[in-house]
């Protein structure tokens, strides 16, 4: 009898709690880190309108990394209330607070500082993200789901407080199109990918059109990103998935088919990183070696055919101490902190040079 009262009480506080908050749909307050619209608020790109992709690719880009919510509130708790797809993804080294979870940073003194990162334990279920918050208002970036599919989200804030969309506290739009890395997997959090970090940190909008293992210079995601026609300049992370004779047989044409719909965007590619699974590996690291040396060789050709493209070459993203692997190819939290940190600056001299401030 002392079980089932206690029970009753429990269930009864659950409930009370819950009736305090009310919800609105996210679709009101302000989606941001989209490079164009779509017909569906959580996918990346309309999937209707564009072809060519495969079924994975197709189920990638319906997933909302790099997503955020902006928004103001003065609640002192925030609830969510997601509903995803079936598909969930299996990846061993992304935990689930990244793969279908939410991270929020509340902004304060002018920087963004970390705040909450939950996953619900159940899907389909309401959950609280943070409480016990004072009742100022405050500035709120919620990154959305690094590799899970929405189909709804409600917010959900005391029952007497104000929710409000804000203005996107970004500027410029930057196109970032890359693989598993720029995707964010192994990253403990959403905004942990270093192309959010780089947003953080720089105040500069980053869209993302990361697709894990498939960014392979197809001419599909070219007459895509060449659709971004008000893009201030696109990033690429294109020499990470690609094979030595992928990137020697498909890089110049994907540059052109681009230019042929963007003929001054700026064009910004990126080296990539070296893979800890080549430590002792040697077909492994005589796998990257040659897509590393591909890329400069090619790179050189394409900034001499091409204006207004650009090539970062820079050694040691994630340092050299060799501590910062997750699972031999993806980096940690540690080994992301530092991509942001090295590649900050560098892409940052460029877009100087682009008028992009």
């Amino acid at each position: 009898m002392k079980r089932f009262f206690l029970l009753t009480v429990a269930l009864l506080t659950v409930w009370a709690a819950a009736a305090q908050m009310r919800f609105v749909d996210a679709t009101e307050l302000n989606l941001i880190g989209k490079a164009l619209p779509t017909p569906h608020p959580y996918h990346r790109i309309d999937t209707v309108a564009y072809k060519g992709f495969t079924k994975g690719e197709n189920q990638q880009v319906r997933c909302s990394a790099g997503l955020a919510l902006v928004f103001k509130t003065n609640s002192t708790r925030i609830d969510l209330e997601p509903q995803y797809t079936s598909f969930v993804y299996a990846g061993a080294s992304t935990p689930r607070v990244a793969s279908e979870g939410f991270d929020l940073y509340i902004r304060k003194d002018g920087e963004w500082l970390y705040a909450a990162s939950r996953a619900p334990k159940k899907r389909g279920e309401a959950y609280t993200m943070i409480s016990r918050m004072d009742s100022s208002e405050k500035e709120c970036l919620l990154y959305l789901p690094n590799y899970s599919e929405l189909t709804s989200l409600r917010v959900g804030v005391d029952e007497g407080a104000t929710i409000t969309p804000m203005e996107n506290p970004f500027r410029h739009k930057i196109v970032i199109f890359g693989s598993s890395f720029t995707h964010g997997v192994s990253t403990s959090r959403a905004g942990m990918s270093y192309p959010m970090q780089i947003g953080r940190n720089t105040g500069l909008c980053f869209c993302s059109i990361a697709c894990s293992g498939n960014c392979k210079l197809q001419p599909y995601f070219a007459d895509y990103l060449g659709d971004v026609k008000d893009a201030d300049a696109m990033v690429f992370d294109a020499f990470s998935n690609p094979d030595a004779k992928m990137i020697e047989e498909r890089l110049i044409p994907f540059i052109e088919r681009i230019r042929a719909k963007l003929p001054s965007t700026p064009l910004i590619f990126v080296q990539t990183i070296y893979r800890e699974s080549g430590n002792f590996d040697l077909r492994s690291r005589k796998i990257e070696e040659d897509k590393r040396d591909m890329a400069r060789r090619q790179m050189a050709e394409a900034m001499k055919r091409f204006d207004n493209v650009y090539f970062v070459d820079k050694a040691d993203l994630t340092g050299t101490d060799h501590v910062t692997s997750a699972d031999g190819t993806h980096p940690s939290d540690l080994g992301y902190w530092r991509w942001a940190q090295n590649l900050q600056p560098e892409l940052l001299k460029v877009f100087r040079k682009c008028g992009i401030r």
